[in-house]
């Protein structure tokens, strides 16, 4: 059996995250050696995102709040969620979810929990993109939705 303890993160970040979205994370599934779910801490500077506003098929997610105060966007409105606050969202439109630190100081600690499912559709209504995550990496795409074509085009006998 692994241990890990989600009150000390190892907390990273992508570089080429934009302005509005530079949150760390830990991703510490796979160093428990969790296969079914995802488990992750991010940590949001004052003015960041999570992500872009979403909703998923077929996962469900959950977020734990573990330090400071986040702001969850959700299809009913917004949200002020305190430390020990717990969130399902359900796979779906009715799951949309966008978590952000709209405070001035101080960082919002989450851990966010997920099904692993081995295809996965994300969509953003805000941009309408979607992602399509089939398992293989090659095969991932993100495309908005007028750039669908009809289901014979390019299709020959």
């Amino acid at each position: 059996m692994k241990t890990y303890n989600i009150n000390r993160p190892e907390i990273v970040h992508d570089e080429d995250d934009p302005e509005g979205f530079q949150t760390g994370y830990d991703r510490f599934g796979p160093k428990i050696g969790a296969a079914q779910l995802g488990a992750t801490i991010y940590e949001m500077p004052p003015g960041q995102a999570l992500c872009p506003y979403h909703y998923e098929y077929p996962e469900e997610e959950w977020v734990i709040v573990l330090e400071g105060a986040a702001t969850l966007r959700h299809p009913g409105g917004e949200d002020q969620l305190e430390p020990g606050d717990v969130v399902c969202f359900p796979t779906g439109p009715e799951g949309a979810h966008q978590l952000k630190n709209t405070g001035s100081e101080g960082n919002v600690r989450v851990l966010m929990l997920s099904t692993k499912q081995p295809v996965g559709i994300a969509v953003y209504p805000d941009s309408d993109k979607i992602l399509a995550s089939p398992g293989n990496p090659e095969d991932r795409v993100m495309f908005r939705r007028e750039s669908g074509v009809d289901y014979w085009d390019r299709e020959t006998s």
